[in-house]
């Protein structure tokens, strides 16, 4: 699962391998209720968040304020039992020194 979205823009992925949870079964079953053919992918919030679940063969793409009912719980549980989140962080301009040129003057 990951999330992109927000005033940074910042992608942020969690991972989970369902096999390995202790409550697969759990897992398994709340997998198999999403009703994965009726999302809609069109985020009208600016700067709003934008979550892509993938469990195979499934992948969807939800705006965070249509993450309702069984997807909230999904990706509650799956930010919960992934250890940490990666990030795929993009450089950023804003980073550069203030007040530097690329002038060489003498004077």
């Amino acid at each position: 699962m990951w999330r992109s979205g927000g005033l940074l823009g910042r992608r942020v992925e969690w991972d989970v391998v369902v096999d390995d949870q202790p409550d697969a079964d759990q897992w398994h079953l709340l997998i198999n209720e999403l009703p994965w053919g009726d999302c809609s992918a069109t985020n009208t919030t600016p700067d709003g968040y934008t979550y892509g679940i993938r469990c195979e063969p499934h992948e969807v793409l939800i705006p965070e304020h249509q993450l309702t009912g069984r997807w909230r719980e999904l990706v509650d549980r799956v930010r919960d039992t992934s250890e940490r989140p990666s990030t795929a962080e993009q450089p950023s301009t804003a980073e550069q020194p203030q007040g530097t040129t690329t002038d060489d003057q003498d004077g």
